[in-house]
């Protein structure tokens, strides 16, 4: 290398490796699976369900912080039919939705992690932080899909939001096999800020809210309790619970990932 290349790639490195003591960025990718906790699902909080990849930005201010800005993209779905529970089979109810959550979360590094200046190129991580979701729960009946948030299906007088607040939380392991790039595995829960990640929440349909309008009304109604393809009747009425009594639905994503660190370790 020449003198002038040589004294270039020290300037710049002495630039970054100053600003590297405030952060050192990364960038991730990430895939594995989804789950979900909510009516149709109440026990299980480990029953993969779909498909989840996504992709980061970090920014590691020291051995143990980071701050990321995240997207994952998932999919959910539960089937009461494919339930071990036999009042669950007679509910017969069935949803899949896909899962588009944007979050900020704060990692904390048990050892003194490589990435942000350490020297540990191992640590197990804890994270937490503040997201928003979009969700929007189908189901499937007579061969056509239904977007369940249309036909008010326990007689609500406006439809609910396919967005929500979440907090996310969980833990993982970090390894950084070399200088630049990293591998890694977590686990994590998001508390949903809403009941209807799988459209079911309250009471069944009073009949006298059902829709005057003549093509929407039976699909409503069907929609509403399909117990009767099950018993050859309805199992619903008015004021019985739907669902169970929770508040709010819960989501899970697994995976493992990648990550590329923007600043070389060997300038420190």
């Amino acid at each position: 290398m020449s003198f002038k290349k040589t004294l270039l790639a020290i300037t710049l490195c002495s630039v970054f490796a100053g600003k590297s003591n405030a952060q050192v960025w990364e960038l991730g990718l990430q895939a594995g699976g989804a789950a979900y906790m909510g009516d149709l699902n109440p026990t299980n909080p480990l029953k993969i369900s779909g498909l989840a990849v996504g992709g980061f930005v970090k920014a590691n201010f020291d051995p143990h912080w980071a701050l990321s800005l995240n997207y994952t993209n998932g999919k959910i779905k539960a089937d009461d039919s494919k339930s071990s529970y036999e009042q669950f089979r007679q509910r017969n109810l069935s949803f899949n939705s896909k899962l588009h959550e944007i979050s900020f979360l704060v990692d904390f590094n048990f050892f003194d992690y490589f990435s942000g200046g350490g020297y540990s190129r191992f640590s197990p991580y804890l994270y937490t932080g503040v997201g928003a979701v979009i969700f929007n729960p189908k189901t499937t009946y007579q061969d056509t899909e239904y977007k369940l948030v249309q036909y008010y299906t326990e007689g609500q007088t406006e439809s609910y939001k396919t967005y929500a607040l979440s907090v996310p939380f969980g833990a993982g392991v970090k390894y950084n096999f070399k200088t630049n790039w990293t591998i890694l595995a977590n686990i994590g829960y998001r508390n949903a800020y809403t009941d209807y990640l799988d459209d079911v929440s309250g009471t069944y349909l009073d009949p006298a809210n059902l829709s005057t309008d003549p093509n929407t009304r039976p699909i409503q109604e069907a929609l509403s309790d399909r117990s009767f393809e099950v018993l050859g009747r309805k199992i619903g009425d008015k004021g019985v619970q739907r669902g169970d009594f929770r508040k709010r639905d819960t989501y899970m994503f697994v995976g493992i990932g990648i990550t590329y660190t923007f600043v070389s370790q060997k300038c420190f």
